[in-house]
């Protein structure tokens, strides 16, 4: 619009200086002259573009009819008490103004305010300013756009099944987003020799899904994959890194970023997103294509676990079943071991030799069974861990024997345990599930035969890196044995012994390995307090070693069952809490076998009712499930409210009950598995009696 275009004066009468109506035209912001009745005498071409309105139109609007309705009442207000003080009002000192625009558009505005004097009555010029011509707010903008892109697609990957729907909407996502020319995402393949395009947008020439490019160091990709962090390239053509590929050279891209998609510190990709333009990516556009890599890595983690979920669902509902099994079995045993105990001491059968033999025969058996239900807890991982010393070079020769019948006859076993090579402290049934696993690992990796050697020996010191994963003090002296377990097989690469002890990893053939052989290893040994280490090179054979604790008190042993009973103070008196009838009554008899005073109880609130005035018990030895009612860990809690110096030993035949119990029972309280005989029940009451009379 030119000058001569304006409607009227800019001032009242004769005499207009040409100077101020040109600055005023030019000005870049909105100019409004409002007069004290709040209507528009005049307004600049910048005022017309920012709200829709002719010259024309604007020139006797009312200001108010310029603000969202929501605001006008206020808006009113603000005014009138302006004109009552007028005074210079700058840019900046209101937050949050809104102008509306003749199409109803709001448009975010900041507004400066200047009393004009000279004019015919007070009036005010307006200058308002569209925020959104600010860098910082542009900045902000564009930060909250990529915000709501991140949302939305990970929504997506949270409700899509297809993974590589998602692949292709990231890639997608970023080119249009970022107003990028190419975005192309590249995924290792198994050997990291090669990656293969997974998905990309504006792709060029030769870069098809599912093309493969080496993984090599004089490629972006493999340049990034390498050194494991972003880059950022403002100009490819300045670059001397890597070769750029002939297809950017011909499409006249110019800036690049790419970065690493990881997995648990594991590179497994790259995405590459690139623009004719040079300069064209900031730090802003960095940090998004680093969160879209994050959630595509989160994506592929998913897509990557879900058939190993569906198994390990399967193996979760056989544990929950043989757990429940494992329960009710140990019951029984808990009723058939010790009603077969009492009858071993009844004067009326001491003297009968054929009753002694049957007693003994169906001791056997009922061990047997104990020994099945422990096995049924191991596979299903439902077992607390009861930690032993173990003669770790008994161990390794029975095993060794056992694995000489078993294994193919061209594997020759060897076992070399030093001399002085202490006991260790571990579980030894799990001790023992692990040590044959990674056999049973060394046998599949020599199917041509081999030897396999087991050895033990002292360690006084870890290996450096070992001591720091324990958080171990450098000088301390660490107390361990090594367990050592070497094959002369085909070894591992590098890439499958960074993922040998991932839970599900398995380079078996499908249906001869679940992949939780070695992830259960390392699991008992990092229960254990232990280290692992891993040696093993193609060709070459494996080593796998166990460093696991040695036992603390090894001088004074209690390793017979009269120390047990001997150390039991004289006329306990014990609060027995047994749902089960027969249980109750097989254990009250064991209690009165080993001088205790008891009383038996079937549920936590009849024991509570006996915790009155006057109540002075000793022990409650109480079962965790309890039945319907309170259970045992409420019941223990609330006893020893009343009788503070109360010792507590809970017991139970489902592990997994065990389990949660020594996750939240406080440290002085003792746990008892069943089956338990007369003389374990005796070891864990004198143990738990020693720690309470030695604390007070």
């Amino acid at each position: 619009m030119s000058v001569a275009d304006e409607p009227g004066p800019l001032l009242p009468g004769d005499g207009e200086d040409l100077l101020l109506r040109e600055l005023f035209v030019a000005h870049p912001d909105a100019l409004l002259l409002v007069d004290d009745g709040g209507r528009v005498v005049r307004a600049n071409p910048a005022a017309s573009r920012l709200l829709g309105y002719t010259l024309a139109e604007l020139q006797g609007l009312g200001v108010d009819d310029l603000v969202p309705v929501s605001q006008r009442q206020h808006h009113g207000s603000l005014r009138r008490s302006y004109a009552r003080i007028p005074r210079v009002r700058p840019m900046g000192t209101q937050l949050e103004l809104a102008a509306l625009r003749k199409d109803g558009q709001e448009v975010m505005v900041e507004i400066a305010l200047s009393p004009v004097a000279g004019l015919q009555g007070p009036h005010v010029l307006a200058s308002v300013r569209d925020v959104h011509d600010y860098p910082r707010v542009q900045q902000v903008i564009q930060r909250a756009q990529y915000s709501e892109h991140l949302a939305q697609l990970g929504r997506l990957a949270v409700d899509a099944r297809d993974p590589q729907q998602v692949l292709d909407q990231v890639s997608a996502s970023a080119a249009t987003v970022l107003k990028a020319d190419s975005a192309v995402l590249y995924l290792l393949d198994g050997d990291l020799l090669a990656f293969r395009v997974a998905s990309g947008a504006g792709l060029m020439p030769g870069l098809a899904p599912g093309a493969s490019i080496p993984n090599r160091t004089d490629t972006l990709p493999g340049q990034v994959a390498r050194q494991g962090s972003a880059v950022s390239i403002p100009e490819l053509r300045s670059q001397s890194r890597w070769a750029v590929p002939q297809a950017y050279v011909d499409a006249g891209l110019s800036a690049a970023l790419a970065v690493p998609l990881s997995d648990r510190g594991r590179v497994i990709g790259v995405f590459i997103v690139a623009a004719r333009q040079a300069l064209r990516f900031g730090d802003d556009e960095l940090h998004f294509v680093e969160s879209l890599c994050n959630l595509l890595a989160t994506c592929l983690q998913r897509a990557q676990s879900e058939d190993a979920l569906k198994h390990a669902q399967r193996l979760e509902t056989v544990g929950q079943l043989t757990g429940g099994i494992a329960h009710d079995f140990n019951n029984l045993l808990t009723i058939i071991q010790g009603s077969l105990q009492v009858l071993q001491d009844l004067p009326v059968l001491a003297a009968d030799a054929q009753g002694q033999q049957l007693l003994a025969s169906a001791t056997r058996a009922a061990r047997r069974g104990a020994d099945l239900t422990a096995k049924l807890l191991a596979f299903s991982r439902r077992q607390v861990l009861q930690p032993d010393a173990l003669d770790i070079g008994a161990m390794l020769h029975s095993l060794a024997e056992m694995l000489r019948r078993t294994l193919d006859k061209r594997i020759h076993i060897e076992v070399d345990v030093a001399a002085d090579c202490p006991a260790v402290l571990a579980d030894p049934g799990q001790l023992d599930a692990a040590l044959l696993n990674i056999a049973i690992n060394a046998r599949d990796a020599m199917l041509e035969g081999g030897t396999l050697r087991f050895a033990a020996a002292r360690v006084d010191r870890l290996p450096q890196a070992l001591r720091a994963e324990l958080d171990e003090p450098s000088g301390s002296s660490d107390g361990h044995v090594a367990i050592a377990i070497a094959d002369t097989g085909t070894g591992m690469t590098e890439a499958v012994k960074r993922r040998a002890f991932e839970p599900f990893f398995t380079t078996k053939e499908a249906g001869r390995g679940t992949g939780l052989g070695l992830s259960t290893v390392y699991g008992f040994v990092k229960q254990s307090k232990g280290a692992l280490a891993l040696d093993s090179r193609v060709g070459a054979g494996t080593t796998i070693t166990l460093y696991l604790p040695r036992p603390q008190n090894t001088d004074t042993p209690l390793d017979s069952d009269a120390a047990a009973e001997a150390a039991l103070p004289e006329g306990l008196r014990v609060l027995l809490v047994e749902d089960d009838a027969d249980v109750r009554g097989v254990v009250g008899a064991f209690l009165d076998s080993l001088g205790c005073r008891s009383r038996a109880f079937a549920s936590g609130e009849q024991a509570l009712l006996a915790l009155g005035d006057g109540a002075d018990f000793d022990l409650l030895l109480s079962d965790i499930a309890l039945g319907a009612g309170m259970r045992g860990l409420q019941l223990a809690a609330a006893a020893q409210r009343q009788l503070p110096q109360l010792a507590v030993l809970l017991m139970s035949g489902y592990s997994a009950e065990l389990l949660r119990a020594d996750r939240e029972a406080p440290a002085g309280w003792e746990l008892l598995r069943k089956p338990f005989t007369r003389d374990e029940l005796a070891a864990a009451i004198s143990k738990l009696m020693a720690a309470r009379d030695g604390a007070a």
